[in-house]
């Protein structure tokens, strides 16, 4: 079994987290893959405590970081936002630590914020998180052509949204698949 926890991001995480960015294993799947500055790294992580339509966790496995959570666009009012994340240690991949932190962001979300909704977007060629999006109850709302442009061509993007009552009835479902997988599904506070 995989440790996996969640932790809020720290100071000593900046640096690691603009390589991170810049990495190949991680700018590909970005909207922007562009190479991203220290001096604009610099402002991001300084801003992103005080951004409260924003929250940001740091993924460890077997208490070594390996990624990125994150949600956005947080609107209480409508009490919906959207969640991104991102594996930045190949080797973590293809051992169900990204379907762990699928389950512990939307237990999040659900539970402890209360939302009704979550939404994400995933470059339409990323066909391994959109299908992992979808075995948790997400369905595609909107399909953007030509959304972003990577050099020199135009990518599409789904567009994946779910709610609370869909949550609710694949929750155990999901449980049961990650605990046969041999993840501690602690419940989230």
């Amino acid at each position: 079994m995989i440790q996996v926890d969640l932790r809020d991001v720290r100071d000593d995480d900046s640096l690691r987290l603009l390589a991170w960015r810049n990495s190949p294993a991680v700018a590909p799947f970005m909207y922007t893959d562009r190479r991203i500055k220290a001096e604009e790294h610099a402002r991001w992580f300084a801003a992103a405590p005080r951004d409260q339509r924003r929250r940001y966790w740091i993924i460890e496995a077997e208490g070594e970081p390996v990624g990125l959570a994150n949600l956005y666009d947080i609107d209480r009012d409508h009490h919906r936002c959207a969640w991104a994340y991102y594996l930045a240690e190949p080797s973590t991949r293809g051992k169900g630590i990204g379907a762990y932190v699928e389950y512990w962001v939307l237990q999040h979300v659900f539970e402890a914020l209360g939302f009704n909704k979550l939404w994400c977007e995933v470059v339409a060629d990323n066909e391994a998180v959109w299908r992992l999006h979808q075995s948790f109850g997400f369905q595609v709302e909107a399909r953007l052509h030509d959304h972003i442009r990577k050099g020199d061509t135009f990518r599409e993007v789904l567009g994946l949204g779910l709610l609370r009552t869909d949550w609710l009835a694949v929750r155990p479902a999901c449980r049961e698949r990650l605990a046969a997988k041999g993840f501690n599904l602690p419940s989230i506070e």
